[in-house]
């Protein structure tokens, strides 16, 4: 199994932590650094091949990782000479890469299960999965709802549930077809080409633990909580 690791962001929502450490090495807990525990993880799952897309301080990143042996694992880069979005990197790789394959965030910490989302992805013969989870914005204030200046309806601090993508992903190369590489790719654009073509991807739902460690709030709980939660996040790793 094989997976792709973007890890080329500049990780600005996390300064100072990322003013001379690239986002995926800022440390949780104990000293792990998020990469190291995603690349334990994911070695756990049984894969065995990843390649990292780095830009922003990317060579420490490469220096940190090496070529992956001490997870029993064969890793190598990908160089993002500028920006290009969470799905372009992806399009200079395209002749490497398998059929099937999962792509990720360097910074995410979830007790997800990687090969059961490659392996739903493959099951499903979409062109894209997206693995989500639920979220609950309370609003505190009342709803309004309003027609031709005239008030119709009214809510009392409702809450709306929605589901949002983990930033992981399973995904097929032939979806990346058409698209030139070199240029960037945003995951929304893809989202929206494949709606409109009637393509639609599939969904991942899960209800677990996961933090988006991109938010200094999820990654000031991602330190008070490791601990306690370690023995789940790096179960089999």
């Amino acid at each position: 199994m094989y997976a792709v690791i973007l890890a080329g962001g500049k990780g600005v929502r996390l300064r100072p932590y990322t003013t001379a450490l690239p986002k995926p090495l800022v440390p949780i807990g104990d000293q792990h650094a998020i990469l190291e525990i995603v690349l334990r993880q994911l070695s756990g799952a049984g894969f065995t091949r990843c390649t990292i897309a780095i830009g922003h301080l990317g060579e420490i990143i490469r220096a940190y990782v090496g070529d992956g042996s001490q997870w029993g694992m064969n890793i190598d880069y990908a160089t993002e000479e500028s920006p290009l979005g969470t799905m372009g990197p992806l399009l200079n790789l395209r002749d490497r890469l398998p059929e099937n394959f999962l792509v990720m965030n360097g910074d995410v910490l979830t007790d997800l299960d990687y090969a059961d989302v490659l392996r739903s992805h493959e099951a499903s013969g979409a062109p894209l999965t997206i693995a989500t989870y639920p979220r609950k914005v309370h609003i505190d204030f009342g709803v309004l709802t309003t027609a031709d200046s005239r008030v119709v309806g009214f809510t009392e601090k409702p809450s709306m549930d929605y589901h949002v993508s983990m930033g992981v992903y399973g995904l097929s190369r032939s979806t990346l077809d058409g698209y030139t590489p070199g240029l960037p790719l945003g995951f929304d654009e893809l989202v929206i080409d494949l709606l409109g073509a009637e393509n639609p991807p599939h969904s991942y739902a899960f209800d677990g633990y996961w933090l988006d460690i991109g938010r200094p709030d999820d990654y000031d709980r991602a330190n008070a909580e490791f601990t306690s939660r370690k023995s789940l996040l790096l179960k089999g790793a």
